[in-house]
């Protein structure tokens, strides 16, 4: 018998309650929220389940929605795929842009290690537990988070451009 999406949503909500909630259905791609402090219970209940079998992440990263309200302003967004049935699902977790941190899943799936990195790396999100949570693509020095969308596009500081060659400045000849 197949896995129906509707079985994953009851089993969630039956288990998890209000912790768990917009469920939506995006195309393959089963998707909902989850409260951020029950994200590795979620996870682990994903993963062993004898029905669920979600036993493979797929891919783990951050997104910044700087215009959200303060508590809501990064997401860290998980696929999982159970293999058996071929089916994937999406879960969310917000989490504060003051502080933003979340429990690490490394212990569940050891391949989060450097997907919590690289989230780590661009985006500066803790990921409490983990490891060796520290940079893993840009320098250890760099100070800020660039994929934060407050991040500056371009170094306002070089010297090395010249303005005309993009179109920045209008002559007037």
């Amino acid at each position: 018998m197949a896995l129906e999406t509707i079985e994953i949503q009851d089993k969630l909500t039956e288990t998890f309650g209000e912790n768990v909630f917009h469920f939506n259905q995006e195309k393959d791609v089963f998707s909902f929220e989850v409260a951020a402090d029950k994200i590795t219970a979620v996870i682990l209940f994903l993963k062993n389940d004898p029905i669920l079998r979600f036993h493979f992440l797929t891919d783990l990263c951050g997104v910044h929605y700087p215009d959200n309200e303060v508590d809501r302003q990064f997401a860290i967004v998980y696929h999982l795929h159970n293999w058996y049935e071929n089916k994937r699902i999406k879960i969310k977790a917000f989490i504060s842009g003051e502080k933003p941190e979340i429990k690490t899943i490394s212990n569940i799936f050891l391949s989060s290690n450097w997907m919590e990195r690289e989230t780590y790396d661009f985006y500066g999100v803790d990921f409490i537990g983990h490891p060796q949570l520290k940079r893993i693509l840009n320098m250890d020095e760099m100070i800020s988070f660039p994929m934060r969308k407050e991040f500056p596009l371009e170094d306002g500081g070089r010297t090395d451009k010249d303005d005309r060659f993009f179109g920045r400045t209008i002559d007037n000849c």
